[in-house]
């Protein structure tokens, strides 16, 4: 038996309500997806409209998996005590998630929004990290799966505890909220994101305000005070029954708010009151859009006792996660260029920030500022002109050059000035070519779209093409 144990077998059917032949095993960590197990691992066999994971049970079972919660017996499965049978596996895996959070003392925070959570997230998770047992949400498993299987891997003596909550149909966010039981919740923004299932950011506003639901009594609700929407936001908090909201944003009457921040191209030097605390610190990662974004970590921070002056120290030391803006150093045919990868995902705001953050950036010798642009996804009727529209942003960040794949970015390639037009396809791989044959030492290339535009694609094909570099001229910020 495993010293300390994520799970024992007697908690996980008591948990669940499930019967199990045998009991004297127990698990160390939690998996949905067969390919991701380890030894130790508990399996889930979740039913999903693609796949079964019941197919899967063997596999997982033979990767290590210790058991498996199922709700029929897989045929392939010799061994029947090793499986835990229930009526509904995701049903069991939201009663893992809920005892988890009730055995847990941790303070919680969950953050929610239309840009930045997972930025968010990352970034809390690497400021509470040094001070305490911290655990977060991996990736982007922000709904109806990955937040009861996030929870079912929180260890009992966690200190902080971080989950990502997402949603793109109302009445998603509510429930997830419940689950997760937070001590603070983050509403970074609302924007047009989603639109394809909200007739106006007013109903995203809603939405996302479902993440009161769950807030727990005498619970901080920190809104951006910057948004048109923050007053709706209030109010709803309000009517929820929240008593305890704090505003962050530009604004000098907000609870936390910005005194300065002097942008450079690879940070931010930045001076904020948090709750009428000063603080002065040094961002390792360039962009106003991430000054903004550390207000309410730093609000979070201050409410769940952490200490601010260490979290300002660990903020010197950040990296932009994969995909949301991870800077990297590449090099092809002997040329030496930057790579800002925003391959994750877009929406308008995102873009704008990613536009300026590229703008701020200066290329070296004759260099240029590249964007290569992907769709823009769920934006619903608006989606032509808001795709159009971008070549403002585009002109006003001094953007010298730009390439453009996908049905909706068609609109932007059509709209942009013949000089500004690198070139347009209708799928992200046939950008590769065209752009490896332009690059020029000292180019600063943006990559960004919406994951299902997959501008990954590029992305890995520019690595795959760079020539051998060092790991530290390799990486940047």
């Amino acid at each position: 038996m495993v010293n300390n144990p994520l799970w024992t077998a007697a908690d996980i059917v008591q948990a669940t309500n499930g019967h199990c032949e045998n009991t004297e095993w127990s698990a160390n960590g939690v998996a949905i997806d067969n390919r991701s197990v380890v030894e130790g691992d508990l399996f889930i066999a979740i039913v999903g409209p693609n796949n079964d994971g019941h197919d899967y049970v063997a596999k997982a079972l033979e990767s290590g998996a210790v058991a498996a919660i199922v709700s029929r017996i897989p045929e392939d499965v010799a061994d029947k005590r090793k499986l835990i049978v229930v009526s509904d596996t995701l049903h069991a895996m939201e009663a893992l998630g809920r005892t988890a959070r009730k055995r847990c003392s941790a303070k919680v925070i969950a953050v929610t929004g239309s840009v930045g959570k997972t930025g968010t997230k990352e970034t809390l998770a690497h400021i509470l990290s040094p001070q305490g047992k911290t655990h977060y949400s991996v990736g982007s498993f922000n709904n109806h799966w990955g937040v009861p299987l996030s929870l079912s891997r929180m260890p009992k003596d966690t200190d902080y505890a971080i989950f990502e909550l997402g949603m793109n149909h109302a009445g998603e966010l509510g429930p997830l909220s419940k689950m997760v039981e937070p001590h603070v919740a983050i509403i970074t923004t609302v924007a047009a994101a989603h639109l394809e299932f909200f007739s106006s950011t007013e109903d995203i506003a809603r939405a996302k305000a479902e993440i009161f639901e769950g807030l727990k009594v005498n619970g901080l609700a920190l809104l951006n005070g910057d948004n048109e929407h923050c007053e709706m936001l209030n109010a709803l908090a309000k009517k929820a029954g929240i008593n305890r909201v704090a505003v962050f944003g530009e604004q000098q009457d907000a609870n936390i708010h910005l005194d300065n921040v002097e942008l450079k191209p690879n940070s931010s030097e930045i001076s904020a009151t948090i709750f009428g605390q000063s603080l002065s610190f040094t961002l390792s990662i360039p962009g106003r859009h991430w000054a903004q974004n550390v207000l309410p970590i730093l609000g979070a921070v201050s409410e769940i006792d952490a200490d601010l002056q260490k979290a300002c120290i660990s903020l010197s030391t950040l990296s932009a996660p994969s995909g949301r803006g991870a800077i990297i150093k590449l090099m092809h045919d002997g040329k030496r260029f930057t790579v800002i990868d925003e391959s994750y995902n877009a929406s308008p705001v995102a873009m704008q920030a990613a536009f300026k953050v590229l703008g701020q950036m200066k290329p070296e010798k004759s260099g240029r500022r590249i964007a290569v642009l992907g769709d823009m996804l769920e934006l619903g009727d608006t989606s032509p002109e808001i795709h159009a529209n971008l070549v403002n942003d585009i002109t006003a960040n001094s953007i010298d050059m730009v390439y453009a794949a996908g049905p909706n970015m068609r609109h932007l390639s059509d709209a942009l000035p013949d000089d500004l037009n690198g070139g347009y396809a209708t799928g992200s791989s046939e950008l590769v070519q065209p752009l490896l044959a332009v690059i020029r030492d000292g180019d600063i290339i943006l990559i960004k779209g919406s994951l299902g535009s997959k501008m990954k694609v590029v992305l890995d094909a520019l690595k795959a093409a760079s020539d051998k570099m060092s790991d530290s001229d390799r990486v940047g910020v």
